[in-house]
């Protein structure tokens, strides 16, 4: 399990994943997929296109977390050595 965590904080290091993460972002919140979600239906008395943008903010909030909590530990892993 260790080892696992270890490979994936490794590629989440990767300055391209933040480009990768801006252009799904960028992707996600646009036509396509806004026009799938614009739907008349309630979800727990929620709109779908209000759920769903308000999810997907929050998907991005925690993966730009991640991402930070990665390279803040890969630069004090490079201090260490």
């Amino acid at each position: 399990m260790k080892r696992l965590k270890e490979m994936v904080l490794k590629r989440l290091w990767l300055r391209d994943t933040w480009v990768i993460a801006f252009l799904l972002g960028f992707l996600v919140l646009n036509y396509p997929f806004l026009g799938v979600f614009n739907k008349p239906a309630l979800v727990i008395g929620i709109p779908l296109l209000y759920l769903y943008l308000q999810l997907g903010w929050l998907a991005f909030l925690f993966m730009a977390y991640f991402f930070s909590r990665a390279q803040e530990r890969k630069h004090d892993d490079e201090r260490r050595t």
